[in-house]
């Protein structure tokens, strides 16, 4: 076989820079792989069989990039050395390997920022989320997507049309929501609690919005965050919540927002302990409170309001086969995101993208980070 590599007329000429992050909390941004010459040059021995070249052109700053930042760690994922954060991400096609006949150069892809082994079992029962190898790009030891180019495996590389790059990028936060949407069971007519009016918690409100539940009951402890969740959402409820009420109590105010409704499903997308309690004292007998918020290692729970009200408690772990329907959901319009950026910086003012993403005062939503783009 040809290792040669075809190439976009596409002009390459910046040097390719990444943004870093340390043990010692430090964030910068450097020269990083793989390297411009070998971009510029397509060089068959610089891409893997299946793989494709990939210049990012929108990433999105999540939670999780932030928490690596500033506390290291994220329960057993611990940044131990330099690191490339960003897993949220869309480009175009620079170059692709012979083997590749799915994809060409010019081609605007949205990246999953997943590899697995596709041989153990969740791999081969299709979820894949739960590989037993899995590969997280962003999540230590394996290195993200901030950067400006990437070599990436084709069979993660999504085709999204002439959707803006900003879009693409955030199908990967559409995709979290979608797989809670799916195995929480939100069905037209379910009355729904959301925790968390942060992105995450936004686009669940949005799906739900889309998949007709009612009444939809959205909390956070910001103001100007459920204040933007009415602007997404106006049928939807909002409460803000009292950190000096008991969980029971909470819970008593958020059925008086959604006009004595119990909620039937709790999605909660903070993974803050108190909130979690929340929502199990919220939901109705028999009804179901699914998790999709990273929280601390160990939490306390009422354990008896969930056994004497038969509560079904879930979790969720990332996402697996959203990528085409989320596509296809903002090709038609089902679901609109575009208000959900707020904050856009070039590569090279990173570190500021950082400061603002991570700052409860700056008002900011979704933060993206871009590289000569078109939105």
């Amino acid at each position: 076989m040809s290792t040669t590599t075809t190439t976009t007329i596409e002009t390459v000429s910046k040097p390719n820079i990444g943004v870093f992050t340390n043990p010692e909390h430090k964030l910068w941004i450097e020269e990083s792989t793989p390297n411009l010459d070998s971009v510029k040059k397509g060089k068959g021995e610089d891409l893997p069989e299946g793989y494709v070249t990939v210049a990012i052109k929108s990433t999105g700053i999540c939670g999780s990039d932030i928490h690596f930042w500033h506390a290291g760690a994220i329960g057993p994922m611990v940044v131990t050395d330099n690191h490339i954060l960003g897993h949220e991400s869309a480009g175009v096609v620079l170059a692709t390997h012979p083997s590749v006949k799915d994809l060409q150069p010019g081609d605007r892809v949205a990246i999953e920022p997943g590899l697995i082994c596709n041989n153990c079992e969740p791999c081969l029962t299709g979820r894949y989320n739960g590989c037993e190898k899995m590969q997280f790009l962003s999540t230590p030891p394996v290195d993200g997507l901030l950067r400006r180019y990437v070599n990436h495996p084709a069979t993660w590389c999504h085709k999204i049309g002439d959707m803006s790059y900003e879009n693409g990028a955030l199908l990967e936060p559409l995709s979290v929501a979608l797989a809670g949407m799916e195995r929480s069971g939100v069905t037209l007519g379910d009355s729904v609690l959301i925790c968390g009016a942060g992105p995450i918690g936004l686009i669940t409100l949005l799906c739900c919005q889309a998949a007709g539940a009612c009444p939809i009951v959205i909390t956070d402890v910001d103001e100007g965050r459920l204040q933007y969740a009415a602007r997404l959402c106006p049928r939807a409820k909002t409460y803000k919540v009292n950190t000096s009420l008991q969980p029971p109590d909470c819970a008593n105010e958020i059925i008086h927002a959604a006009n004595g409704v119990k909620p039937a499903i709790a999605l909660e997308c903070t993974g803050v302990e108190s909130s979690v309690a929340n929502a199990i004292y919220s939901v109705k007998f028999g009804g179901k409170v699914f998790v999709i918020g990273v929280g601390k290692p160990n939490m306390t729970l009422p354990f008896m309001r969930l056994s004497t009200q038969e509560i079904d408690l879930q979790f969720q772990y990332r996402y697996c086969n959203t990528w085409p329907r989320a596509i296809r959901l903002v090709q038609d319009g089902v679901i609109d995101m575009k208000q959900l950026v707020t904050h856009r910086f070039d590569i090279e003012d990173a570190v500021k993208a950082f400061e603002t993403a991570g700052d409860v005062k700056s008002g900011a939503i979704k933060v993206q980070i871009q590289s000569e783009v078109d939105t």
